[in-house]
């Protein structure tokens, strides 16, 4: 009997589930159903397009919020405000095409709506009367600088702009340039020095003269710099020294002492003899 039990039991016991199955399968179950399986294909969320309004406008005198409403965005109306403050002006539709940012397909939405008025200019509505007789100019009262003659000079060191476009070939370009280059250089020394000018007319300097300085009347009035003084930043400062020559100044000064004479900066590797005698008369030798 005993046998035949166990014989049972073996056959039977396959057929019998375990319940640990049977929660395995109940939690897979429940899982599946709150957590489906992903699809092979990626889901996308839509985003709902900016809404804008369609109608007539100029850009000329359109306010923000009008071409907010057009669907510009914020920071391309602030470019037509800044393109209409600094004096710019749409005159054809296209000229809108040309604002920074603007798509193709933005222009193509707005372009039949773009309605340009025409600017029309006061001194058009008021027109002179019949009466009025228009003021003829008198070229004979227009005023010319009268240019000096051939033997003449202007002093360039002392002389204002007016005085400068006396001489033949220099106009109001050329005159201020001069003034210019006299203040940063301290003076001119020689009027070849005005042709480091791009473009200047050396047939001008022939009307040129440099002045004398009250000490000595065979120099100019030449403001000079102490160059046993001054720091690197005001050496280098001056348009005839560089700030590598000016490094090598302060190096002389601190281990051979004081700049005496120009022969002292031939001996400095950065100075060519060209260069010494240039900056030469601009300087101050006084320990």
């Amino acid at each position: 009997m005993l046998l035949i039990v166990i014989i049972v039991c073996l056959v039977l016991f396959p057929l019998v589930k375990s319940p640990k199955d049977d929660t395995h399968v109940s939690k897979m179950e429940v899982t599946n159903k709150a957590y489906p399986k992903k699809r092979n294909q990626p889901q996308y969320y839509k985003v709902p397009e900016k809404q804008y309004e369609l109608f007539d406008f100029d850009p000329n005198t359109a306010d923000s919020t009008q071409l907010l409403r057009l669907g510009l965005q914020p920071w391309q109306v602030r470019n037509i405000y800044k393109y209409r403050a600094a004096g710019g002006r749409y005159n054809k539709p296209t000229d809108l095409a040309r604002l920074y940012g603007l798509t193709l397909k933005q222009y193509k939405r707005l372009e039949p709506y773009i309605k340009i008025e025409k600017e029309v200019m006061a001194a058009d509505v008021y027109k002179k009367t019949d009466d009025e007789k228009p003021i003829k100019k008198d070229t004979a009262l227009i005023a010319y600088p009268v240019k000096i003659s051939e033997g003449e000079h202007i002093n360039i060191n002392t002389a204002d702009t007016n005085e400068l476009k006396q001489i033949p070939g220099i106009g109001s370009y050329y005159a201020r340039r001069i003034v210019s280059f006299r203040q940063r250089l301290g003076g001119i020394a020689n009027v070849h020095q005005l042709l480091e000018i791009q473009g200047f007319p050396e047939s001008s300097l022939k009307y040129m003269s440099i002045g004398e300085s009250a000490n000595n009347r065979n120099l100019p009035p030449i403001t000079r710099i102490r160059i046993n003084h001054l720091d690197v930043n005001a050496l280098s400062r001056h348009p005839y020294i560089r700030y590598i020559q000016a490094k090598e100044i302060m190096n002389h000064r601190r281990l051979r002492g004081p700049i005496k004479k120009a022969d002292d900066l031939r001996r400095l590797p950065s100075f060519t003899d060209k260069e010494v005698e240039r900056v030469k008369p601009y300087i101050d030798f006084e320990p």
